[in-house]
C-alpha cells in the first residue's frame, strides 16, 4: 500500500478529537497547578504529542500483525502482572513497575491484551457454535485471570474497567441473552462473597457512597467536595483559574481521578456536556468503524476498544457526581497519567492499522 493511500485512509478526526481532548487536560492540569506547567500540564501536552505519533505509526502496522501476537500479548501481560505482585511498588499496593526512575502501571496495557485475544479467540470460532455454553468458557478464563491479579494488588477501579471491557467483547460475539440472564442472577447471588472478599478501604468507598455525609471530614470528604465544585459551577462556571475548590485545595486529586469536576467548576455544564460531546463522538466514530472492516477479529476489537473509552468516561463521571463508589478511575487523554494515555493512544493506533489495511471498500 503506498503511502498516499495509508495517509488517505487514516481517521484524521478520531486523532483530532484526540488532539482536543489532550489539550483540554493540558488545561485543566495548567489551572490544577494554580497556573503553572509545572508539575502536570507540560509533561501532559508532551505525552500527547508523543501518543499522536504512537497512532500515526501504528497506521502501517499491518492488523495481520495484531491477530497474529494477540496470545502472546496475553501471556506477556499475565506474566508481567504476576511478578509485579513481589516486585511492584506504590503505597501498600503492588501496581507499579519502576524503571529507571519511570514508573510504568501494567495492568493499563493489559486490557489491550485481553480485547486482542479475547477478539482472535471469537474471530476462530465457528458462527453454529456461538450458541453453546462451552464456548464461552476459554473466554472467561481470558477475563478471570488478570482481572484476580489485579484485584490482589490490589486496583478494584482497574480490574472492574478489565472486567467490563472483556464482558463487551463477548456480549458482541454473539451471547444468547439467555446466558446473560443467568449470569446476571449468578453475580446478584454472590454479592455477599464479593462483600467479603473486599478489603476494607474498598467497603469504607462503598459505604461512603451510601452516606458520604456520615464522614464529612474523612471518608466522605472527596466526593462532598465533589458535589460543591461541580454544583457551584452553574451552567457556565467561574472561569479559568477562578475555581474556589480547586484553587483552595479543598478539592483532592484534582488532576486525576477528579480532574471532571474540576472542569466543572470552572467552565460549568456546557463545559462538562462539551467533554461528554467529545467522548461520545470519539466512542461513536471507532463504533462506525467496527462496522466498515471485514473480519471478525478486526470488528470485535474496535468494539472492545470503544467500550473500554466508554466505561472509563462512564465510571469516572459517575464516581465524582456520587453516582458510583470512588474506584479510581481516570478520564481518558484528560487525567494526568503517562500509562492511561498511551494505553488509550495504542488502542486508538490499533483502530487505525485496522481502517488503513481491512476495509471493505478498497
Amino acid at each position: 500500500m503506498t503511502l498516499w493511500r495509508i495517509l488517505v485512509r487514516i481517521p484524521w478526526h478520531i486523532l483530532l478529537i484526540s488532539a482536543v481532548l489532550v489539550a483540554v487536560g493540558a488545561m485543566a492540569l495548567y489551572s490544577a497547578s494554580e497556573g503553572s506547567w509545572q508539575p502536570w500540564a507540560g509533561r501532559h501536552a508532551l505525552r500527547g504529542a508523543v501518543g499522536v505519533g504512537v497512532v500515526l505509526l501504528m497506521a502501517f502496522v499491518a492488523f495481520k500483525l495484531l491477530h497474529r501476537f494477540s496470545y502472546f500479548l496475553l501471556i506477556a501481560a499475565l506474566f508481567v502482572l504476576s511478578v509485579l505482585l513481589v516486585v511492584g511498588s506504590g503505597p501498600s499496593v503492588s501496581r507499579w513497575v519502576t524503571i529507571g526512575g519511570v514508573s510504568f502501571q501494567p495492568s493499563e496495557p493489559a486490557k489491550i491484551a485481553i480485547i486482542l485475544a479475547l477478539a482472535r479467540y471469537f474471530d476462530s470460532q465457528p458462527q453454529d457454535r456461538m450458541q453453546s455454553l462451552i464456548v464461552y468458557l476459554p473466554a472467561l478464563a481470558i477475563i478471570a485471570v488478570p482481572f484476580l491479579l489485579v484485584l490482589k494488588q490490589p486496583d478494584l477501579g482497574t480490574a472492574l474497567m478489565l472486567l467490563l471491557g472483556g464482558l463487551s467483547v463477548i456480549f458482541a460475539a454473539g451471547l444468547p441473552w439467555r446466558y446473560v440472564g443467568g449470569a446476571t442472577i449468578l453475580a446478584l447471588g454472590t454479592m455477599p462473597l464479593l462483600w467479603m472478599s473486599l478489603h476494607d478501604y474498598q467497603k469504607s468507598r462503598i459505604v461512603t457512597f451510601l452516606n458520604p455525609e456520615a464522614d464529612v471530614l474523612g471518608a466522605g470528604y472527596q466526593i462532598i467536595q465533589s458535589k460543591i465544585a461541580l454544583g457551584s459551577g452553574g451552567l457556565f462556571g467561574k472561569g479559568f483559574l477562578m475555581g474556589s475548590q480547586s484553587q483552595l485545595n479543598y478539592l483532592p486529586e484534582k488532576q486525576t481521578d477528579f480532574v471532571f469536576t474540576m472542569i466543572g467548576e470552572e467552565f460549568g455544564l456546557v463545559g462538562n456536556l462539551f467533554i461528554l460531546g467529545l467522548y461520545l463522538a470519539l466512542s461513536l466514530s471507532i463504533l462506525r468503524i467496527s462496522y466498515l472492516v471485514r473480519s471478525r477479529f478486526s470488528q470485535l476489537t474496535c468494539m472492545g476498544i470503544s467500550m473500554m473509552l466508554f466505561f472509563y468516561v462512564f465510571v469516572n463521571v459517575a464516581m465524582v457526581s456520587g453516582m458510583l463508589p470512588v474506584v479510581g478511575a481516570p478520564l481518558p487523554l484528560i487525567s494526568y497519567g503517562g500509562t492511561s494515555m498511551l494505553t488509550v493512544f495504542i488502542g486508538l493506533g490499533i483502530v487505525t492499522s485496522i481502517l488503513v489495511h481491512d476495509r471493505q471498500q478498497d
